[in-house]
C-alpha cells in the first residue's frame, strides 16, 4: 500500500487494505457509541461496504498506522453538488484514534490532512457531521476550524 503521508511519529497514512478491516472494525466499536451498534466479530457486512468503498474512487478509507498498528481510522468522500455553483465538497466519517495514542495530535493532523486532500481536489468546502452527545469532538473539530453551521437530521430506515 503506498503511503499518502507521515503523521507525527513515524505514524502513516495510507488506504484501508482488507487485512487492515479487524483492526478498523474494532476501533469503530471501542467508541462509546459504536460499542451499542457495531459488532467486531462478524465482519462480513464489513467486507461488502469495504469492496464498494475501495471500488470508487469518490472514497477513501484510510488508516493511521505506526507500523505495526493501526491505530487511526476515517473515510473521505467527494460529492459533487449543483449547489454553490456545481461545488465539490468532501465528506468526513467515521473518525477514530485508538485510545492510547489519543492526545497526541494524530487526529488533528488525520483532519488537516483530508482538508488538504479535499483542497486538492478542488472541493468548495469540508463537511462532517458528529453526534450531539459527543460534546469532546465538537471542541476538537471546532478547534480545527469547523463551525456547526448547520441543524443534521437523520431518519433510520
Amino acid at each position: 500500500m503506498e503511503d499518502l503521508a507521515t503523521l507525527g511519529d513515524a505514524v502513516t497514512l495510507r488506504r484501508a487494505a482488507t487485512t487492515d478491516l479487524p483492526e478498523v472494525v474494532a476501533l469503530l466499536a471501542a467508541d462509546q457509541l459504536g460499542v451499542h451498534r457495531e459488532v467486531a466479530d462478524d465482519l462480513e457486512p464489513y467486507r461488502a461496504a469495504f469492496d464498494a468503498i475501495s471500488a470508487d474512487p469518490a472514497h477513501l478509507l484510510l488508516v493511521a498506522d505506526d507500523g505495526t498498528r493501526v491505530v487511526g481510522t476515517m473515510q473521505l468522500s467527494f460529492i459533487p453538488g449543483l449547489a454553490r455553483r456545481g461545488a465539490w465538497r468532501a465528506q468526513i466519517e467515521a473518525v477514530r484514534v485508538h485510545e492510547d495514542v489519543r492526545g497526541r495530535g494524530l487526529g488533528a493532523q488525520m483532519i488537516r490532512w483530508a482538508v488538504e486532500e479535499a483542497r486538492r481536489r478542488g472541493c468548495a468546502l469540508v463537511q462532517l457531521t458528529t453526534d450531539k452527545r459527543r460534546t469532546d469532538a465538537h471542541r476538537f473539530y471546532e478547534r480545527l476550524g469547523f463551525v456547526a453551521s448547520h441543524e443534521g437530521m437523520k431518519l433510520a430506515l
